[in-house]
């Protein structure tokens, strides 16, 4: 009984990282931030959805302690500088992004154009 209710914990936990992230995006867009908290939020937007790590995930336990460090204490810090409507409606904003439907076409559509890129060259490459 105990495991589903930290997973359940866990995933909203992520869900509400996921959210947070979007919302310091769009509250360092926003022109009434502040220049300096500007600045911290894009560069922890950017930390954080970049597929670069400080520490690469390959690296057994280090690996994933970014993800789990420093990606939330630097929410945190952006967070708590942010003025209060800015998050609000950056919350808003962010949740609206996140509730949007995906469509799964056009991701297959993506890799394929990716593939043929990859295909066409190689056989540039190979000819």
């Amino acid at each position: 009984m105990a495991l589903p209710a930290f997973l359940d914990a866990a995933k909203n936990w992520a869900q509400r990282i996921k959210r947070d992230v979007v919302a310091v995006y769009f509250a360092a867009r926003d022109p009434e931030t502040p220049l300096a908290v500007r600045i911290l939020a894009l560069a922890v937007a950017a930390y954080a959805l970049s597929p670069i790590d400080l520490i690469p995930d390959f690296i057994p336990v280090l690996g994933y302690l970014d993800d789990l460090l420093i990606v939330p204490l630097g929410l945190f810090v952006v967070i708590r500088l942010l003025p209060p409507h800015v998050l609000s409606s950056s919350r808003e904003k962010a949740a609206a992004v996140l509730e949007r439907p995906r469509s799964k076409t056009a991701a297959v559509v993506i890799v394929c154009i990716w593939l043929l890129c990859a295909a066409a060259f190689a056989y540039w490459l190979l000819r």
